[in-house]
């Protein structure tokens, strides 16, 4: 019987996931389907109604719905809870259970490439959407200390009482504010949007030590201006599509119960990046 998977959210046509899992699904011979779905704000009770009433098997959920879906959620996995938010949705004949990937997606870098992270000070520019998650990845695997910078600090502050919580010791900065003493760090993030329009890199990477971890979560363009300047100085570089990357392959083990096959799902998204 062939089985139908979705991403909701709005907008939704820039979406990679329809490609990625499709090649997924061809590379296996799954008798499967991948749809992008829009469901507007405000109207997203009646769209998981509409999705329950075609029996979907699973789905992806991304902007602006991924903590408002909490509340349509019949069973939560910890890294939901945790996280506050959902990005995947499996369900059992009616059952939703949600996950969220995003620190999975986020860490599955690290560990494809062997890059240490306990014991590590890390700088992370941003405190919006997916910085959570990442805030919470660096405590799982139990870096040293945090610095998070952000345009409003209130948003960084609140961000670090939840480090502080998880146990990872934190502190802010406003962005404009991080300065010339980056050779500290060990890992430097990007979790603004800042890039994805092209705009120069949000903070100076002059000060970096060469082999300092530097990863840009934005994935289109795939070659930030952030990431230009950390590899004319030495970075080791991590990609915005390899945390997209790492979350499909999760929500894809967590639908199918079987290993992702990586190396087509990664054609397909490079294809499209």
């Amino acid at each position: 019987m062939s089985k139908t998977f979705a991403v909701i959210g709005d907008p939704i046509d820039h979406s990679l996931s329809p490609n990625i899992h499709s090649a997924a699904f061809r590379e296996l011979n799954l008798e499967c389907s991948y749809i992008a779905y829009r469901i507007p704000k405000g109207e997203l009770k009646d769209g998981v109604e509409a999705l329950k009433k075609i029996k979907i098997s699973g789905f992806n959920v991304t902007i602006p719905h991924k903590v408002e879906m909490m509340k349509y959620l019949d069973r939560i996995d910890e890294s939901c809870s945790l996280i506050g938010a959902v990005n995947t949705v499996e369900n059992n004949d009616g059952v939703l259970k949600g996950y969220n990937t995003d620190m999975d997606g986020f860490l599955d870098p690290f560990k494809k490439k062997n890059l240490g992270i306990e014991n590590s000070s890390v700088l992370l520019l941003g405190a919006g959407g997916a910085a959570r998650a990442i805030v919470a990845g660096f405590a799982k695997e139990k870096a040293q200390h945090i610095t998070i910078a952000n345009r409003t600090l209130e948003n960084a502050n609140n961000l670090a009482q939840f480090a502080n919580k998880i146990g990872l010791d934190a502190d802010t900065i406003e962005l404009d504010k991080v300065g010339h003493n980056l050779q500290d760090y060990n890992i430097i993030v990007n979790a603004t949007s800042i890039g994805l329009k092209n705009e120069s890199s949000p903070i100076s990477l002059e000060s970096i030590k060469p082999k300092t971890i530097v990863y840009d979560i934005v994935y289109m363009p795939m070659n930030t201006d952030f990431l230009k300047k950390a590899k004319e100085k030495g970075a080791t570089i991590i990609y915005g599509y390899e945390m997209l990357l790492g979350q499909a392959i999760r929500a894809f083990e967590i639908w199918h119960g079987t290993e992702a096959p990586y190396n087509a799902m990664k054609k397909a998204l490079l294809g499209g990046v």
